[in-house]
């Protein structure tokens, strides 16, 4: 299996600062279990796996021990990664999450 992965960092323009997460997109939902031992391989502190669902994107976090229900800086770490590594082409991401729905707007500048 061959999986693109991000590493990005939120909080910081620098490399290496700020709060680390991986990134993950997906066509479909990996097994629970596979999911967990990718986000223990990838040793930080997050994991974001999501998948596009069209008007929607679909996102759930891991940490290394368990799948958690939000995640602040994953979220923005994803948000950059679609925008500016995955041309994602709308102003507004809206994801549905096991919290809810958030949305995320492209920054101007």
């Amino acid at each position: 299996m061959k999986l693109s992965l991000y590493q990005i960092y939120a909080f910081t323009s620098q490399s290496f600062g700020g709060n680390p997460a991986c990134i993950i997109p997906l066509k479909s939902w990996l097994p629970y279990e596979l999911m967990l031992k990718i986000t223990k391989e990838n040793a930080v502190a997050e994991t974001a796996f999501f998948i596009g669902k069209g008007k929607h994107v679909e996102l759930r976090w891991f940490t290394p021990e368990i799948e958690i229900d939000l995640c602040g800086h994953a979220t923005l770490a994803t948000s950059h990664c679609l925008f500016h590594h995955l041309n994602y082409d709308k102003e507004t991401i809206h994801y549905k999450t096991k919290s809810g729905s958030i949305f995320c707007r492209k920054a101007s500048g």
